[in-house]
């Protein structure tokens, strides 16, 4: 059923391209709050996992000492765990620590197949696609990790999360690590999704941790934690999407056909 607006106004026409001013109107599925690290180790665990952008370029040094690092958590509980990260430092000091991993630009597909790796139970892009500059290619690289019946679980930041709204009003600033290219929507994330052979499953809202809360400003580690207590309360009322995280699991299916356009 479509939703109808202005359109059904006299005198208010449709675009030429037949989309009607209703068309912009995407109900939201319905989701839940998670704790994002215990949900992706209950996701992963006993099963074989490919973790892409393992490494956490730039804030791997502060994640390891807060024991934040995802790819060391997802060690404790996968059955089998392999890093992908185009992050040749990252990945050969993961490999002097035992992991095992492999630098690749999963935007190439064909260098992604070229690895040869086992396909996935779960293939884990945490964090990752909100910095690449070809989101796209990015997930059709993912497709030859993912077993048929396996599942992608992407997380990346809500581009609606009340954070950045309260930043902006309360201090005039934005809050955006210093590589991000790209913020996602529920509806521009399962879009993208499935015009590269994604299918979506299942939709569920994380609200960040404080990171390195002690060198902070009091006034702001007090007024994030007000900000993040807000989204608890919006997403108990029935409003998950006002959470600053986002996290998409998904399924591999035949490109529709509008694949790629």
């Amino acid at each position: 059923m479509k939703l109808r607006g202005l359109a059904d106004e006299p005198g208010v026409a449709a675009d030429a391209d037949g989309y009607e001013v209703g068309d912009l109107l995407h109900a939201l599925p319905r989701a839940r709050i998670v704790n994002k690290t215990a949900w992706l180790m209950e996701q992963c665990q006993d099963r074989r996992v490919i973790h892409v952008g393992f490494t956490d370029h730039g804030f791997a040094g502060l994640h390891k000492r807060e024991q934040q690092w995802l790819h060391g958590n997802l060690a404790e509980v996968a059955s089998s765990l392999v890093g992908i990260d185009v992050d040749a430092d990252g990945v050969a000091d993961a490999v002097g620590l035992g992991y095992e991993a492999h630098a690749v630009d999963c935007t190439d597909p064909d260098a992604v197949a070229a690895l040869g790796l086992e396909p996935a139970d779960r293939v884990v892009a945490s964090e990752v696609i909100e910095h690449i500059d070809q989101p796209g290619p990015f997930l059709d690289g993912l497709q030859s990790l993912c077993r048929p019946d396996g599942r992608l679980v992407i997380t990346t930041p809500n581009a609606y999360g009340l954070i950045n709204t309260a930043a902006a009003v309360l201090r005039g600033v934005e809050i955006c690590h210093p590589d991000h290219v790209t913020a996602f929507t529920w509806r521009t994330l399962t879009e993208l999704a499935r015009r590269h052979g994604w299918r979506t499953l299942e939709t569920a809202t994380y609200i960040p941790v404080i990171a390195n809360q002690k060198n902070r400003p009091l006034w702001d580690v007090v007024s994030a934690k007000a900000v993040f207590a807000l989204e608890r309360l919006l997403g108990y009322l029935g409003r998950p999407f006002a959470a600053d995280g986002l996290i998409l699991v998904a399924e591999p299916a035949e490109p529709s056909s509008a694949a790629h356009s």
